[in-house]
């Protein structure tokens, strides 16, 4: 019977595919239908055992029924629960829009805690104990687990903070005094980061809320790239300015590098944004600035500085982007007056010492 129902159920959810609780719901029905199956036969089960014992008489029986039903309506209700928030994550990534994932992971284990501290209270009521009298009973073992469980309610309160500081999300590439890697899980006392070697560091959430993060991934475009190209000294001003220029427009004309007018439009897009009371770019993390100047000289060369950011974010595309814009910049140098400088050493010899030593 069971089985026929969830057939049914299955393939009505099927043919509403388009609706994304629908499509999402025809593969979690198992999930949500099996505590109801269960519920249903521990009621059946029940009313047989009814009708050969009494509740005086098997106390202790029915506080067992009593808390295996609560157990499973509350099983029922976290997976529907879970079911309504995963499609409406689900919903908001498809859509595009900006899906918070660990605020989401943080109610779902709000919930948790909440249905265990309900099963817990619920079997203490029907038991008859009385939860006010037991509280004020524990005396100083209250106060021993009111100290043990301080650090718990301190992590528990920074992770608060930080999902409200919108410090890191889920999948953020963040940097720490100690460590660098991407959240995992932002937990209810802890945080979960791999690192780039590929191990997981679980770090508590009061560590994170009173150290400085960098967040790598707080930026809407614009990756750094930035280096010197050596220069002989040996040459004029003015095929420095002419090389130099030619670099910078190679630099503006690439699809792959931010330039001023390739953002514009994103910036006038969030002109809005809080009635103009942050720098857009600033906020959102735009960078657009190109810089091709000579800026330093050393014992053997003129050090030409190339400033830009890349479009991409992304490590791998940001390592194509620089890899190409050197072999531009290199094949730019080659093709001018300009040599590219490496270090040498230069030994002077007086003539009169070197002719001496060649006669003896």
């Amino acid at each position: 019977m069971f089985s026929i129902i969830k057939r049914y159920s299955q393939f009505t959810l099927f043919f509403n595919r388009e609706n994304i609780y629908s499509r999402f719901l025809y593969y979690r029905v198992e999930k949500i239908a099996r505590p109801l199956y269960y519920l249903v036969f521990l009621s059946i089960l029940k009313n047989i055992l009814g009708l050969f014992y009494t509740v005086d008489s098997h106390h202790t029986l029915d506080v067992v029924l009593f808390f295996l039903e609560l157990a499973l309506i509350l099983w029922a209700f976290y997976e529907i629960f879970k079911f309504f928030l995963y499609a409406t994550l689900n919903k908001k990534i498809k859509e595009q829009v900006d899906a918070r994932r660990e605020l989401f992971i943080f109610l779902l284990n709000i919930v948790k805690i909440s249905i265990v501290l309900v099963v817990v209270t619920a079997i203490l009521f029907k038991m008859g104990v009385d939860i006010a009298s037991l509280v004020a009973s524990l005396g100083v073992g209250g106060i021993i687990i009111g100290f043990s469980a301080k650090d718990v309610l301190v992590n528990f309160f920074d992770s608060i903070r930080l999902i409200s500081e919108d410090a890191f999300r889920q999948g953020d590439w963040i940097e720490t005094k100690e460590f660098e890697g991407f959240v995992t899980e932002l937990g209810l006392t802890s945080t979960k980061i791999r690192t780039f070697a590929n191990a997981q560091i679980t770090i508590p959430n009061s560590k994170l809320a009173n150290d400085y993060i960098i967040n790598w991934s707080k930026r809407l475009i614009g990756r750094r790239i930035k280096f010197k190209i050596p220069i002989q000294y040996s040459v004029n001003g003015a095929e420095i300015d002419r090389v130099t220029e030619e670099i910078y427009q190679m630099l503006r004309s690439h699809p792959d590098i931010v330039n001023p007018d390739n953002v514009k439009h994103l910036i006038e897009s969030k002109m809005t944004y809080e009635n103009g009371l942050f720098n857009i770019e600033d906020k959102f993390g735009v960078r657009s600035t190109l810089l091709v100047y000579v800026d330093s000289v050393d014992s053997y060369s003129l050090k030409i500085l190339v400033y830009a950011f890349s479009v991409s974010i992304n490590w791998k595309e940001w390592l194509r982007v620089k890899q190409d814009v050197l072999k531009k910049v290199i094949t730019i140098v080659e093709k001018s007056e300009l040599n590219l400088a490496y270090p040498t050493q230069s030994i002077y010899l007086k003539e009169a010492q070197v002719k001496r030593e060649t006669l003896s």
